[in-house]
């Protein structure tokens, strides 16, 4: 019986019809993203302005006189009469020094918060002891408590203790476990198989090794994003950093920023050496974030190890 072949049907595409339901969140992202990127083309902006041309100019979008004397005046390439004459306060600022008890106090802090949380956090999800629940629950609660309130009694301690103007005052009450740091690593050890840790229990071995030779290893990815984040929030510190440690010697980037601003000899800030100061302090801490962004967002929604 010969074979017969289907009749050919051509199907027309239909054309989309336009939505504005579709176009709408287009529209808030490009607003989201403009929100977040026009303080820092600002930024930018007033950086390569000459100062002494911004007031004349003020709301002009692009660089007004475009220079790169407020970068020379950061850098300390300028000499008094030079910022002067570009318009800059005449004020002094160490950077370098600044930046310098930057990275130490972030580096020192975020080390021994990461450090000391993980240690806290393994021992409330794999220790069983009395209380445990509760003192847990009581830890979490201090999270409720705003900074501010134990500003002063820290103070205190370490003016007491003879570390103010010192880098262990500034270090000591952030080197220590953090709560949010306590419970994001417990989530995830309670996540992790136990099967490991039993054989290893059976060999021999005692929860000190365990924590060390299997928890930290396998648990690289929450904590490198612990890490990064808790660096973040010390770069940015202020307030503490502003009530312990008045010397250039101690004294970190955001302070100095500000005590750089109050110093106007010529009656009105350097605002493009601020801007200046300000875009490079920023560039350590946006460099991590575009470099392990996409890790921390992924580290977020773990699971835990199978």
């Amino acid at each position: 019986m010969p074979l017969t072949r289907a009749p050919h049907r051509s199907y027309a595409r239909t054309p989309q019809r336009f939505r504005w339901a579709n176009v709408l969140p287009w529209i808030l992202l490009i607003l989201a993203i403009a929100v977040s990127v026009l303080p820092f083309y600002w930024i930018l902006r007033t950086s390569l302005s000459m100062n002494a041309s911004l007031a004349t100019n003020a709301t002009s979008l692009l660089p007004v006189d475009f220079n790169f004397g407020a970068f020379a005046r950061v850098f300390g390439l300028q000499s008094t009469q030079e910022a002067i004459a570009q318009g800059g306060s005449g004020a002094d600022i160490n950077f370098w020094v600044y930046l310098r008890n930057s990275v130490i106090f972030a580096s020192i802090s975020t080390a021994g918060a990461v450090f000391f949380s993980a240690m806290a956090a393994y021992a409330f999800a794999r220790l069983r002891w009395r209380g445990r629940n509760v003192v847990f629950s009581a830890f979490l609660a201090t999270m409720m408590v705003p900074p501010i309130f134990t500003a002063l009694p820290n103070f205190l301690l370490i003016r007491d203790l003879g570390l103010l103007n010192t880098m262990v005052g500034m270090v000591l009450p952030f080197v220590f476990m953090t709560p949010f740091a306590v419970f994001f690593l417990r989530q995830f050890f309670l996540s992790m198989s136990r099967e490991v840790e039993e054989a290893a229990m059976l060999d021999g071995a005692k929860h000190f090794r365990i924590f060390f030779q299997i928890i930290l290893p396998n648990a690289a990815a929450p904590l490198a994003t612990l890490a990064l984040l808790t660096f973040i929030q010390q770069w940015n510190e202020y307030f503490w950093p502003l009530l312990v440690g008045n010397s250039d010697d101690v004294r970190v980037l955001t302070v100095g920023l500000g005590v750089f601003k109050s110093q106007s000899p010529q009656g009105a800030p350097d605002w493009s050496g601020l801007m200046a100061a300000t875009l490079i302090s920023a560039l350590p801490v946006l460099t991590l974030f575009m470099i392990f962004g996409k890790k921390i967002v992924n580290s977020i929604g773990f699971s835990g190890v199978k």
